[in-house]
């Protein structure tokens, strides 16, 4: 057996494989089902309901037509390899298709580990600074960057839903929306608390500095997901909005703040164009924050029932960024590090997400 026919071997079986992680038949199904239900006249009386129907089947479409173009590369690097046993000229082609098979294969693996409910919609990512006054707020700006890099990066879509200026540097609260295909099942990476170690800049004595900033991620959620949110149980306070200047700032007072007085939860939005658009804005992030609440309850009461710890809740502190006296950045969960800082802060953070979910899915 050559080593090219061996390759193909083992490509073909790990198509098979995804064959089955994937559910296609599952999926080909599916699809008709929501096909036959989009093709009804009355389809669209209700618009948020067919919205979802539609994002749906978009969804399966596309990895089903992922799916059936891995095949055809499988059978493209077979038919080449046929070729090169008379043609050494085709061995290339044989490499050019399993390389490109061998990527997809990976992403496939990828979309394995995201089943859950809101794994494949959209995020609501919201950093707040810890200890550390002013450096604090400049670290919540650098990770605000981060992801901001990071999703442009990866082609999703971001919106700002809150910005709030430091005292003199940096941000006192960031809270972005990021609208990509599995954005809150790969973003949950980065629920807990992010420390940096460095040479302060607002330092004279240039001294060292540890600050800790903590970032949480909802997923966002359709009019449909019932939530224990009674609207009597939230206080709404409008007030002006605050910003760095510019034209993106509001001068009227619409910015809202949003209580939950029975969890105490504060949500704000300020960058809206109107009150009645942050004050929608602020409801859906206060949604999706008492969603994750009830998800950590939930999990906090079985791991107690369990006789075990919870390894990843929210507050625990999940990876290191050194500045100062060496450089590196390294994730306490999955053991990824790198010494490249400036490319992590700079949104190349792809790895240590990845290296998060296959620790998580390897537990």
């Amino acid at each position: 057996m050559t080593t090219e026919t061996k390759d193909i071997d083992q490509a073909a079986e790990r198509l098979h494989q995804a064959h089955g992680y994937l559910h296609i038949d599952d999926k080909v199904k599916e699809l008709a089902r929501l096909d036959e239900e989009g093709a009804d006249p009355d389809f669209w009386n209700d618009s948020q309901h067919a919205q979802e129907v539609s994002k749906q089947a978009s969804d399966m479409r596309d990895t089903l037509d992922a799916y059936h173009r891995a095949e055809g590369m499988l059978s493209d690097a077979r038919t080449a390899a046929e070729f090169a046993a008379d043609d050494p000229d085709f061995e290339d082609e044989v490499t050019d298709a399993l390389s490109h098979l061998n990527e997809m294969l990976v992403q496939f693996e990828i979309e394995s580990w995201f089943p859950g409910r809101f794994d494949r919609g959209d995020a609501i990512i919201t950093v707040n600074p810890g200890s550390g006054g002013l450096e604090a707020q400049d670290w919540t700006e650098m990770l605000y960057r981060m992801y901001t890099r990071y999703a442009e990066k990866k082609g999703w879509k971001i919106k700002i839903l809150d910005l709030v200026p430091g005292e003199k540097i940096g941000l006192d609260r960031a809270s972005i929306e990021i609208e990509g295909r599995f954005a809150y099942g790969m973003l949950r990476s980065e629920i807990g608390v992010h420390r940096l170690v460095r040479i302060s800049p607002t330092d004279d004595k240039k001294r060292r500095h540890t600050t800790f900033a903590g970032v949480e991620v909802m997923p966002v959620l359709s009019d449909d997901i019932e939530v224990d949110l009674n609207v009597a149980d939230v206080r709404v306070d409008v007030y002006r909005s605050s910003g760095p200047g510019g034209q993106c700032v509001n001068t009227t007072d619409s910015a809202v703040r949003l209580t939950h007085i029975p969890t105490g939860i504060v949500v704000t939005c300020q960058n809206e164009k109107s009150q009645l658009q942050n004050k929608e804005a602020a409801f859906r992030v206060l949604r999706g924050k008492l969603y994750e609440r009830e998800q950590r309850l939930r999990e906090e009461e079985i791991s107690k029932l369990a006789g075990d710890k919870l390894d990843n809740s929210f507050g625990s502190q999940i990876r290191n960024y050194v500045l100062y006296p060496y450089q590196m950045v390294k994730d306490l969960r999955s053991g990824v590090e790198t010494g490249n800082v400036d490319a992590v802060l700079d949104g190349d953070i792809e790895e240590f997400v990845l290296g998060y979910h296959r620790w998580r899915v390897s537990q």
